[in-house]
């Protein structure tokens, strides 16, 4: 990828192997980042992709508290459903999942009963509601909180905290090698996801295209260039990675953690 990205195209479809490019073709970098608004397609994965972690993350443990510390009818029942959700390939959502959106009350036009309009469609809120929850973030979350003895409630109780208070102050901070894996994990998802962002964005505008939405402009009718379409993707590549450095001995401690058995 990185030799590809520093060819230029004659070099490409040249018969033989080329590792190391002679001569080394810097200004592939910069036609593939002032192709469109590449700085806009940056930020607002980034944004995607940050608010969509962020919110899963809040929503993942409070639902994985709630399974793991509070008994109440149909506990069991309810987790089974939910994990249910992980045997159901994401593609086969797609169609209820633009329904919603595109029909969701108030929204973008439409009446209280969702129609009129295009709803969350072309919508930053629509691009990010679908990675407000998922069962495996839920699994992990609880799978990790059941591993708390019971005093701690009870401590918590005595000291006047309610559920939600010791929740906040005692189970999400100790919760930082789990959170610091799901965030990750989720970050990397919504960065890499090609199939909803296309089926939401109608119009082609640059306001809320994504990168991975760009990189399949690297092309025209007859030709793929290669080498920009290498250079923009190692790019979008540097930044998972600068997420994923820093974090990654949380990364490994909170799988181990999340996937001890109750």
């Amino acid at each position: 990828m990185l030799s590809v990205s520093l060819q230029d195209m004659n070099q490409i479809y040249a018969p033989g192997l080329t590792l190391i490019p002679r001569p080394i073709v810097w200004a592939i970098y910069r036609q593939a980042l002032t192709q469109g608004s590449w700085l806009r397609y940056l930020l607002n994965s980034c944004w995607v992709a940050g608010v969509a972690t962020a919110v899963s993350l809040f929503i993942n443990a409070m639902t994985g508290y709630a399974f793991a510390r509070i008994r109440f009818p149909g506990r069991g029942v309810l987790f089974i459903l939910i994990m249910a959700g992980m045997m159901i390939p994401a593609q086969v959502t797609l169609v209820p999942l633009f329904i919603l959106v595109k029909h969701f009350p108030l929204a973008g036009g439409n009446n209280w009963l969702g129609q009129g309009g295009s709803g969350l469609v072309d919508t930053f809120t629509g691009l990010i509601l679908p990675y407000a929850a998922g069962s495996f973030g839920v699994f992990m979350c609880r799978q990790f909180y059941v591993l708390f003895p019971p005093e701690l409630d009870e401590a918590a109780k005595i000291d006047g905290c309610t559920r939600f208070r010791a929740f906040l102050s005692i189970y999400l901070p100790l919760s930082a090698p789990l959170i610091g894996a799901l965030a990750v994990l989720k970050f990397t998802g919504a960065w890499n996801e090609y199939t909803w962002p296309l089926v939401m964005t109608n119009t082609g505008s640059d306001r809320i295209t994504t990168v991975q939405l760009a990189l399949t402009r690297f092309r025209n009718e007859g030709e793929i260039f290669w080498n920009q379409l290498m250079a923009a993707t190692l790019v979008a590549t540097a930044v998972v990675l600068a997420i994923f450095l820093p974090l990654q001995r949380f990364f490994i401690a909170g799988l181990q953690a999340g996937s001890v058995k109750e």
